[in-house]
This record gives C-alpha cells, sequence and structure tokens, in this order.
C-alpha cells in the first residue's frame, strides 16, 4: 500500500497524526494509497516555514519571479502525460480530459508571467506644491488555498501561480481524495526553481481546514467547492480578518431557442453534460428548449447521442468518452436523485440504472441518464448532481426560459444556442448569471478574463484567475512624499562664519 505524504520545505514529509484516508482507484473500487490527514501542528509548521521563506521572495523581483514561471511551463508540457496519467488514476476522467485539466491550469501560469506589467503601480507627479504621490502593489504574505477533488491540477495552478507571482508564499490543502498531482506540481515548482518553503502541500480534511482559517499569519484563503462548505469558509475566514474568495456549487442552463441547429446544440449538450461524468462546476445539467416543437426535435437528436455515450476506464483511450464518478458515496447519491427525479413524475428518456461494466464491476461507473419534462420543483432541477444526468425542462417561451436560469439560486454559468443576435445580446445583457456563452456550452473564460459566478456560486468580491487574481493577492499602499528644498543647491568649500 504506497503511503502519501505532505510537502513541506522542500522535502517529502510523512504525517504526523495518525489519520489517514484512503485514496481510491475509481474505476475498479480498490484502495491504491493512503494519505495522511494533517492536525492543527502540521499545519502550523508549514506555516512556519512559509513566514520565514516568504520575505526573501517576495523581494525577489517581480521578473525574476516570472522567470521560475516561465521554467515552470517548460516543466508542465514535459510531464504532461505523467500528469495526466496520475490524475486518470486518481480521478477517474479520461487521459485526454486530464490533460486538460493540466493545460487549462498551464494557461494561468502563462498569464502571471506577466507579473512585472500586473504589478506596476501609479504615480502622480506634483499633486501638490513639491508633493508625488504613488501606489504600490505589495504582497499580502502567507496565503492558502483548498481545493476540490474534480480538477487536481487545473485549480490549484489557478491559485499558487498568481500569489506566488506577487511574491507570496502558499499552502495549498489539495482534496484527499486525488492528492498526487498537487505533489507533484509542488515537486516541479521547485524544479523550475522556486525557493523552499514558498509553495507546501498539506494534506487533509476540516481539521487542517480549520487550522487554515483560524491560523493567524496565513492572511487569505481562496476555495472551490460545495456552496455550504463555501459559505462556512466565507464566514469564518472574513471572521477571522482575512482575504476570502470562495466558489460554490452551479445549476446551469443551457437555452436552445427555435432557430438554433439542432446538431450542433446536441452535440453541445453531450459534451458539456456528460464530460468528466458531469463533475464539472461549469457542466450544462439543465437543458431548456424554447417550445415544445424545438423541444421534440432535440429529443430526436439528443435521446441516441446519449444512448451511445461510451462509459469505460481511462486506460480505454479514446473509446472511452467518460470515466466513473469519484467514490461509492458519490455514485450513490447520483442513483438517489434519479430515483427522486422518477418519483416526482420526470420522465427518463435515457436510463443509466444498473449499469455495470464487465471486468470492473466494484468501480463506481454511473450510466448516463437523460430527463425530459423535468420541473423546477423537482429535486433534479433544484440540486446539483455533479453526474452524468442532464435534465429538461421545457419553456413555452424565451421569456420563460430566461426566468428559469435567472431564479435558481446558483449562477455560475449559462448558455443560449440561437441565430439570432438580437436573442442573444438580450440574454447576455439581462441573466443574472457570471459566465454566458452564446453557442459556446461551456463557458470558461480564458486566463486573461477571470473566472467567476454570481449569487451562492460565489462568496466574496473578486473572481479566480485574471487582473482579480492580483488584486486578490496584493494589498495597495499608497506613499505620498515630500522632500525639503535647498539641497540641491550643493556643497560648500569655505568656512562659514557661526551665525
Amino acid at each position: 500500500m504506497q503511503e502519501l505524504t505532505h510537502y513541506i520545505n522542500g522535502s517529502h514529509v510523512k504525517g504526523q497524526s495518525g489519520r489517514f484516508a484512503d485514496v481510491m482507484n475509481p474505476a475498479t473500487g480498490e484502495v491504491q494509497a493512503r494519505v495522511p490527514l494533517a492536525n492543527g501542528e502540521e499545519l502550523a509548521h508549514a506555516v512556519e516555514v512559509a513566514a520565514k521563506a516568504q520575505p526573501a521572495w517576495a523581494a525577489t523581483n517581480p521578473q525574476r519571479r516570472a522567470r521560475v514561471l516561465m521554467k515552470f511551463v517548460d516543466l508542465l508540457n514535459r510531464d504532461m502525460d505523467k500528469l495526466a496519467e496520475a490524475l486518470s488514476r486518481e480521478h477517474g476522467k479520461t487521459l485526454p480530459d486530464a490533460a486538460g485539466d493540466v493545460q487549462r491550469g498551464l494557461e494561468v501560469v502563462e498569464y502571471c508571467i506577466g507579473a512585472p506589467q500586473m504589478l506596476k503601480g501609479e504615480f502622480t507627479d506634483a499633486a501638490g506644491p513639491g508633493i508625488d504621490m504613488y501606489s504600490m502593489r505589495q504582497p499580502l504574505g502567507v496565503t492558502a488555498g483548498i481545493t476540490p477533488f474534480n480538477f487536481p491540477a487545473m485549480i490549484p495552478m489557478w491559485m499558487f501561480a498568481p500569489a506566488i507571482a506577487c511574491g507570496n508564499a502558499f499552502i495549498l490543502k489539495p482534496s484527499e481524495r486525488d492528492p498526487s498531482v498537487p505533489l507533484m506540481l509542488a515537486e516541479l515548482m521547485e524544479e523550475a526553481g522556486l525557493p523552499k518553503g514558498i509553495l507546501q502541500v498539506v494534506n487533509g480534511d476540516k481539521e487542517a481546514v480549520d487550522a487554515i482559517l483560524y491560523h493567524p499569519v496565513i492572511q487569505s484563503i481562496g476555495f472551490v467547492g460545495s456552496t455550504p462548505i463555501a459559505e462556512y469558509i466565507y464566514g469564518t475566514g472574513c471572521s477571522q480578518g482575512k482575504r476570502v474568495q470562495c466558489f460554490g456549487g452551479a445549476k446551469n442552463h443551457m437555452i436552445i431557442m427555435p432557430d438554433a441547429d439542432m446538431d450542433q446544440a446536441a452535440d453541445a449538450l453531450v459534451g458539456a453534460g456528460y464530460g468528466a461524468a458531469g463533475e464539472r462546476c461549469m457542466a450544462i445539467s439543465v437543458a431548456v428548449p424554447v417550445g415544445d416543437e424545438t423541444a421534440d426535435r432535440l429529443m430526436e437528436k439528443l435521446v441516441p447521442r446519449v444512448e451511445a455515450l461510451k462509459v469505460g476506464p481511462y486506460t480505454g483511450g479514446d473509446e472511452v468518452d467518460y470515466g466513473p464518478v469519484v467514490t461509492a458515496a458519490a455514485k450513490a447519491n447520483i442513483e438517489r436523485l434519479v430515483q427522486s427525479g422518477l418519483d416526482q413524475g420526470a420522465k427518463l428518456l435515457v436510463d443509466g440504472r444498473g449499469f455495470k461494466l464487465q471486468g470492473y464491476e466494484e468501480g463506481f461507473f454511473v450510466g448516463p441518464h437523460l430527463f425530459d419534462h423535468a420541473t423546477p420543483d423537482m429535486d433534479i432541477y433544484k440540486t446539483e448532481i455533479f453526474g452524468p444526468v442532464l435534465t429538461t425542462v421545457r419553456a413555452q417561451s424565451y421569456e420563460e426560459a430566461l426566468k428559469l436560469a435567472m431564479d435558481h439560486e446558483y449562477g455560475n454559468g449559462t448558455a443560449i444556442f440561437t441565430r439570432d443576435g438580437d436573442a442573444a445580446r438580450d440574454f447576455a445583457s439581462r441573466v443574472n448569471v457570471g459566465m454566458v456563452g452564446i453557442n459556446v456550452p461551456i463557458p470558461v473564460p480564458l486566463a486573461y478574463h477571470t473566472f467567476g459566478g454570481w449569487k451562492k456560486s460565489v462568496f466574496g468580491d473578486l473572481n479566480q484567475h485574471g487582473p482579480d487574481a492580483f488584486k486578490f493577492y496584493t494589498r495597495t499602499k499608497t506613499v505620498t512624499s515630500r522632500w525639503p528644498s535647498g539641497l540641491k543647491e550643493g556643497g560648500e568649500f569655505h568656512f562659514k562664519p557661526m551665525d
């Protein structure tokens, strides 16, 4: 049995708490490793190391910090296949999807190479008689991030790359479900030239999370996960005087207008709804066709596509569309919600219940499900299922479809498929959702824009990556300076009589 470690001060460190969590192979249902769960003392030691290392890193000029990130990008490309395989083995997603996980994180690292430009301050000459004013962006100090299982490469890089580029030290508490890739990323950062103690990985559960929340030296916390935990971390962290950004749940709607290309819309729904087994915060989980005729045409295209999906282990290569969900508990929860949809009157057009894969009977595989005629009062509509389940709610008008997306408590992402520019512009302008796709099913912004939802999908006033990241990981200091006049006259070379 492989025993994983923490990564502290440039070394792999065995856990000292005596507590461990199992790391599963989701495809087989077998325990493949165990990961230590840190206690408060272990977290405090990592903070102490970070606090000692951070001042020298902050004093390193931004261009030299950026060169470390440049080298890190090269190493990520070198080890892409190795990282993707390790990620797939613990998460279950396919190898191409795992490589995409690494790639989207890498793109944020590339953006952060522009730190010298992003960290430039402002200057006002002659703000008053002999007075100049300037502002500086300075690092916070020791920062921390708590990241989810579904993107074990991308989301850690979304957090630690800008934090480190700004001159902070960063403590990463990854998901205990798939901790290997975060440990590998820390190794690669130090291979790229990052000083020891600037990026550390402390594995753990709620005990480690609470230690982060209450440690007085930690200045900021980033979090991605469920909304109830996001609310807890945001409220607790803010009460401790920390800067906090938390990203929670989602229920992303895709509106299909009568004039949409139904083949394009069906293909988009299959990829966005079932990719990564639906375990994405930006997955489309609700299809909203406008009009019964539109809905019937969409179902005609969608049903055979969903029925043809190939489910299997990542070792199946390109033959596999999506893999298992992450745990047996996740599988059971998905199956419970599917049954609730049937009990509450939705029509199950594609039934994935009872799916078994020969040779992988103990794996956490869930067959694809497609519901039609769901209503907003059903659990399958209200709840983030986080599985391969697409729910269709028929709207009779554009306004009704828009209202569905706007009335839901979550506001992470949404999309509209249409050929009508006026409808698309109106939708983008009015919908109260943070990320909008127009004929784009998963509207995740590129690295130089910011990522973030609205409503109960986000807690905090700054988004992830893009310009917001450099604001989140720095403080602004403004200096007003005035120098006495007369010194510029130069030295005197004769004895001056005493007054």
